[in-house]
C-alpha cells in the first residue's frame, strides 16, 4: 500500500516538472523568435541604410526636371522616367479599380456558396501568386506582337493584371466584414439589392476598399518584369499615342545599375530611393486609411 504521505509528495513534484519544461520550451522559443526577428531587421536595415546613403549621393538639381541622359553622358535626370511611371501605373490602376471592386462584391453578395463563387476565388488565388514576368509575357503575346512595337499601353494592361487580384480579395473581405443587419435594413425599407449595395454596403466597407486600391497600386508601382515585356525604356518623352518604348523607373533603375557608367549607376540609386519612399508612403497612407475602419 502506498501512504497517502507519498501520493502529496508525487502530485507535488510532477506540476513542477511540467512547469518547468514548459518554462523551458517557452524561453527557447522565445530567444529564437527573438534572434530571428534581429537577424531580419539587421538584413532590412542595411538595406535600407545603404539604399538611402547611396541613393542620397544621386539627388541633384536636374533630377526631377531632365530626362534620363545617354551612354557616358553627365548630369540628366530622370524626369521623363518618373512620368512614364505615373502614366503606366495610372492606367493599371484605373483598369483594375473598376473590375476588382465588381468581382469582389460579386463574390462577397451575390455568389456566396456557388461553385462559380468558389471558382473565381480559385482562380484570382492563382493569378494573386502567379510571377509577375509571365503576366508580361502573356500581355507581349497578346498586345505587344499584334501592335509590332512596345507601349504604354500594354505596360499598363499587364499592371492592371497584377492589381486586380488584390483588390479583388481585399473588396470581398471588406463587405463580408459588413453587418448582416445593415442589408436587412436596407431591404426592409424596400430598396433592390443594387441600392443596398451602392449606397449601404460600399459606404460602410469603404475605407477597407480604398486600402486595397491604395495596396495595389503600391503592388504595382514597383513591377520591372512586366514591362520589360510590353513597355520596355527609353531615354527621352514619350509620345501622346503611348506608342514605343515608354520610360519608367523599374526599368530604368534596372538597365542603368547593370550599366559600366557612374552616371547612370548615380541616377539608379536615386530613384531606387525614391520608388522605396513611394511605396512606403503607399503604406503608410493605407494603414491609415483603415485604421478608422478598424475602430468602428
Amino acid at each position: 500500500m502506498v501512504s497517502s504521505s507519498t501520493i502529496a509528495a508525487t502530485a507535488q513534484r510532477r506540476p513542477g516538472r511540467v512547469r518547468q519544461g514548459r518554462r523551458v520550451a517557452d524561453r527557447t522559443l522565445r530567444i529564437a523568435c527573438t534572434g530571428a526577428t534581429v537577424v531580419g531587421a539587421l538584413v532590412l536595415g542595411s538595406i535600407l541604410v545603404m539604399l538611402i546613403v547611396q541613393g542620397v549621393r544621386g539627388f541633384t538639381p536636374t533630377l526631377f526636371t531632365n530626362p534620363t541622359p545617354g551612354p557616358g553622358s553627365e548630369g540628366g535626370g530622370i524626369a521623363n522616367a518618373i512620368l512614364g511611371s505615373l502614366v503606366l501605373t495610372g492606367i493599371g490602376i484605373l483598369i483594375a479599380t473598376p473590375v476588382g471592386v465588381m468581382a469582389g462584391t460579386f463574390l462577397a453578395e451575390y455568389g456566396r456558396g456557388s461553385k462559380l463563387a468558389a471558382l473565381i476565388r480559385f482562380l484570382n488565388d492563382v493569378l494573386l501568386s502567379a510571377p509577375s514576368i509571365l503576366i508580361g509575357l502573356f500581355v507581349y503575346t497578346l498586345m505587344v506582337r499584334p501592335m509590332g512595337t512596345y507601349s504604354g499601353w500594354a505596360g499598363g494592361v499587364a499592371l492592371a493584371i497584377i492589381a486586380v487580384p488584390v483588390i479583388v480579395r481585399t473588396t470581398e473581405d471588406m463587405l463580408r466584414l459588413v453587418p448582416g443587419t445593415l442589408r436587412e435594413a436596407g431591404a426592409a425599407l424596400g430598396a433592390p439589392p443594387s441600392t443596398v449595395i451602392m449606397s449601404v454596403t460600399w459606404r460602410a466597407a469603404s475605407a477597407g476598399i480604398v486600402t486595397g486600391i491604395i495596396l495595389a497600386l503600391a503592388r504595382i508601382a514597383g513591377e520591372t518584369a512586366p514591362l520589360l515585356f510590353t513597355a520596355l525604356n527609353n531615354n527621352s518623352w514619350f509620345s501622346a499615342n503611348l506608342m514605343g518604348g515608354v520610360a519608367n523607373l523599374p526599368v530604368m533603375i534596372y538597365q542603368f545599375a547593370l550599366s559600366p557608367y557612374p552616371n547612370w549607376q548615380g541616377l539608379a540609386w536615386a530613384g531606387a530611393l525614391l520608388i522605396t519612399t513611394t511605396i512606403l508612403a503607399l503604406s503608410i497612407i493605407a494603414r491609415l486609411v483603415i485604421k478608422p475602419q478598424a475602430s468602428r
